[in-house]
């Protein structure tokens, strides 16, 4: 019987349009704008000046605290800019210019597997650190900071996740088939990094052809296990895939180390890889450019920075009748104000959504289903906490948990009445923020 989390969690349709895409890579943009702010934590703070020379993979901003993390140029150029620009939250960021000395298709460079792990833990550590390395699942926690974990908390398990349970996307799908053995070393890394010998990855059934792969080159492997997940949204969340794969209950407010478990995306692992094994600081990522009426989608190696028009004209250009264009998936992702915004270390996926697709029926009266209820991964009464926001009370929806919340979405995918739970629901986070 397939794994899988048991409270809440819904199937939406997958439209995994491009699962069976190989990876492209994108043309070099002619100007990369490169924000500062590209994780959790304190932006990086710059340090190059106006009018300099730079390469690929050179320092452009330093770590700015503890939880922050490095950003390198994506591009050998010319710093053009220093300047603020719109950037996937609508807001004006602080963002690093620079024109390209190449704007031509040019293929990543395919860096040889490399299977001996030469450098000691701290070393790997160190190197995650300066290669600003972050959770290229979607909440781009800087990696350094989550394995530098107290002794105290007694890891035992390394889950990764390779779920991506988010309709429509398939970047690290693809990037599995594409790089499972760098993936599996990447792996022993961490297990090295964290002084501990047992790894779980995490697949959900409907990537067979993944889940084979790894069960081939891990079946001697004595460290690594492959395990089958059932299909079910939100898969991916680290609690549910903790749940799932180790039956362990991380607490409300805790994190994955409390209970002896510290997950990472396929994408990070990869990342990790090219970093310890190569030397290579992230400045290039998988994104999913995908949509029902795309002309040509697919999976590309995009370099960080790039403008979002440039992957949408790869794909063939944008439907007449697009309504909304979304940085990440369908259920968590967010539409994006105008095509200018750069991809980051953080965009998965770039969605384009029809009309007819984007139509939300008008919002009534809640008719106390409690179908929202019986979804929610985390145990929350999502109608609760909506109607505690609407009504300005963000006191009493912090004692219901409303900070607990995962985002989602399975609860406005759920409700016959059409309610914008998650909308009211991120509303109250922030308020509760500010209060």
């Amino acid at each position: 019987m397939l794994k899988t989390f048991k409270q809440g969690g819904i199937h939406p349709p997958e439209n995994k349009l491009t699962c069976t895409k190989p990876i492209r890579s994108l043309p070099v943009p002619q100007t990369v704008y490169v924000p500062i702010a590209q994780h959790i934590g304190i932006p990086s703070e710059i340090v190059v000046e106006l009018k300099q020379k730079v390469e690929v993979g050179q320092m452009i901003a330093q770590s700015g605290g503890y939880v922050s993390s490095s950003i390198h140029s994506p591009v050998a150029g010319t710093v053009t800019k220093l300047d603020k620009i719109i950037d996937s939250s609508g807001y004006k960021k602080q963002c690093i210019v620079i024109r390209s000395d190449a704007a031509e298709i040019t293929d990543r460079a395919e860096l040889p597997l490399k299977m001996e792990i030469e450098m000691d833990a701290e070393a790997i550590l160190n190197q995650i650190n300066s290669c600003g390395i972050v959770g290229l699942g979607g909440a781009t926690f800087p990696s350094f900071v989550k394995l530098h974990v107290d002794p105290k908390s007694k890891i035992d398990t390394l889950l990764i996740n390779g779920v991506e349970c988010e309709p429509y996307l398939t970047a690290d799908h693809s990037l599995m088939l594409a790089k499972a053995q760098e993936i599996k070393v990447g792996i022993h890394i961490l297990l090295k990094a964290l002084h501990i010998q047992k790894a779980i990855i995490g697949i959900e059934a409907n990537k067979q052809d993944a889940i084979q792969k790894f069960a081939e080159i891990c079946k001697n492997d004595t460290h690594i296990q492959v395990a089958a997940l059932q299909v079910k949204y939100p898969q991916g969340g680290e609690k549910q895939l903790i749940k799932a794969l180790l039956n362990r209950e991380v607490p409300k407010g805790g994190l994955p180390h409390q209970v002896g478990v510290i997950v990472h995306n396929v994408g990070t692992i990869f990342a990790i890889y090219e970093a310890v094994q190569h030397g290579k600081p992230l400045t290039d990522r998988v994104v999913t450019v995908t949509g029902k009426k795309v002309k040509d989608p697919g999976n590309f190696w995009v370099k960080i920075g790039t403008p979002i028009k440039d992957l949408i004209d790869a794909v063939g250009g944008m439907p007449e009748d697009t309504r909304k264009i979304l940085n990440g998936g369908p259920m968590m992702g967010k539409a994006l104000k105008n095509l200018d915004v750069p991809v980051t270390k953080g965009t998965s996926g770039i969605v384009l959504i029809s009309n007819v697709e984007a139509e939300r029926g008008p919002a009534m009266s809640c008719i106390k289903c409690a179908r929202c209820i019986s979804v929610c991964p985390m145990g929350l009464e999502p109608y609760l906490l909506m109607d505690l926001v609407e009504k300005n009370r963000p006191q009493i929806a912090l004692e219901n948990d409303v900070t607990t919340c995962i985002e989602c979405g399975s609860c406005s995918y759920i409700c016959p009445s059409h309610r914008p739970l998650l909308d009211y629901i991120r509303y109250g986070k922030d308020l509760v923020r500010k209060n």
